[in-house]
């Protein structure tokens, strides 16, 4: 690792001048081999989430491949690439010379030519950048959310979407639930009326501890934080972003609108210890929307406590529940068979590309993790803030100085009343 090509923060934000070969191609011409509609799949990210996705892309459609593989660090992309030919022996085809490790290794997915799709979980800081690269290189795209952890990363995966949009290209975000059957439901029962007017909600993912990485010796800094992803705010966002992003979305999916203003608390009362990076373990969040509305979000990763992850739209005649219900004047409960979401989700991407009329949810995930952002920058510094001042004006960047192996300083725990508004 210590060979791998060390790079400046602005060389990672350029892509490669093989990259953006495809740039120029227009729409989805020249994507697809002659007289053929076959996907053919990189994946930047090889991590637990990466190969899941890779596997849920080829149990979704016929005719998907996975010719590619990128990651930091050479053991995942072999774990992955292994895990990969054990269940689909004739779906893989990645030889040694096309799986890429190093900090640039994203920009050697985007170079190969057969790559008409991309799949990227790396950790959420990386996403922008990711995202920027897929889309210049005339990539379709499926990203997991959050789709960035500042608000210059919001603002990037808003300026990539645009580019996708002209150039044809589809991109979806891994927020299941806008391709699970009973949210579309009811959802499609909140928008004709069946709760009345929306005049409330609440939103939790509330739950135990999860995973965490400890250092070993010789790891460098960096590939530690990487490795130990969802515990520093540069590579997670922290919980309420990586996790909370998906009730929050909901919210605004029922509104169909975003919020005015945001004001938060937090803290850090349970995960102390070092490997538990500088993240919070609890939020609770006021997202202020237009009309009165006001939305009460929670989230907490603590063992030993109450657990609840869930979504609660308040109208003036029923309650709709994310799990599929309503209670009021008019209840209903969803009984229906439900497909694997994780799967239906790339199904929708690839029938999209194939249909020629790719999906586009790239402004909504970023809007939404902009939601989940303010709330984190809100608990942090004990401000309130406006939507219009984080969206537009917010110039926090959280990117490593150099994305390089070897030492990465870090913001202390933030401190309500003393951490500056960035």
């Amino acid at each position: 690792m210590n060979d791998e090509k060390n790079l400046t923060r602005r060389d990672f934000i350029k892509t490669t001048a093989a990259a953006s070969l495809a740039a120029a191609i227009p729409g989805n011409l020249g994507l697809f081999a002659q007289g053929s509609d076959a996907i053919r799949v990189g994946v930047i990210g090889c991590g637990g989430r990466g190969t899941g996705a890779a596997i849920d892309c080829l149990n979704s459609s016929p005719g998907v491949e996975i010719v590619a593989l990128g990651d930091l660090v050479p053991d995942r992309v072999e774990s992955s690439f292994k895990q990969l030919m054990e269940k689909f022996p004739s779906r893989v085809r990645v030889p040694a010379n096309r799986r890429f490790t190093g900090f640039d290794n994203y920009q050697k997915v985007c170079a190969v030519p057969e790559v008409n799709l991309i799949v990227t979980a790396a950790p959420p800081g990386f996403r922008p950048i990711h995202l920027k690269a897929s889309i210049d290189a005339g990539k379709h795209v499926f990203m997991e959310k959050p789709v960035a952890v500042d608000p210059v990363g919001v603002r990037s995966v808003i300026a990539s979407s645009e580019a996708a949009a002209k150039k044809g290209l589809a991109i979806v975000a891994g927020t299941q639930r806008r391709h699970q059957k009973k949210y579309l439901e009811l959802m499609r029962r909140i928008k004709d009326g069946q709760i009345g007017d929306i005049v409330g909600a609440q939103c939790y993912w509330n739950q135990g501890d999860l995973w965490v990485k400890l250092r070993e010796p010789g790891m460098s800094e960096i590939e530690w934080q990487c490795r130990n992803w969802l515990y520093f705010s540069w590579t997670s966002g922290d919980h309420i972003v990586e996790q909370h992003v998906h009730n929050i979305d909901v919210v605004n999916w029922a509104l169909g609108t975003l919020p005015k203003n945001i004001v938060a608390m937090g803290g850090r009362e349970v995960r102390k210890a070092p490997e538990y990076g500088n993240i919070f373990d609890h939020f609770a969040v006021e997202f202020e929307y237009g009309n009165g509305v006001r939305v009460a979000s929670y989230c907490r990763q603590t063992d030993g406590c109450a657990e609840r992850v869930e979504e609660r739209i308040v109208g003036t005649k029923g309650v709709a529940f994310g799990y599929g219900e309503i209670k009021g004047e008019k209840p209903w409960k969803f009984e229906g068979d439900e497909a694997n979401p994780y799967v239906v989700e790339h199904a929708d991407l690839i029938a999209s590309i194939r249909a020629g009329k790719p999906l586009n949810e790239g402004r909504r995930i970023a809007e939404s993790t902009m939601c989940a952002i303010a709330g984190r920058m809100s608990a942090y510094t004990g401000r309130a803030i406006s939507w219009d001042w984080v969206m537009n004006a917010s110039k926090l960047d959280l990117s490593p100085a150099k994305y390089e192996f070897g030492p990465n300083p870090v913001d202390p725990v933030a401190v309500p009343g003393k951490t500056p508004l960035i």
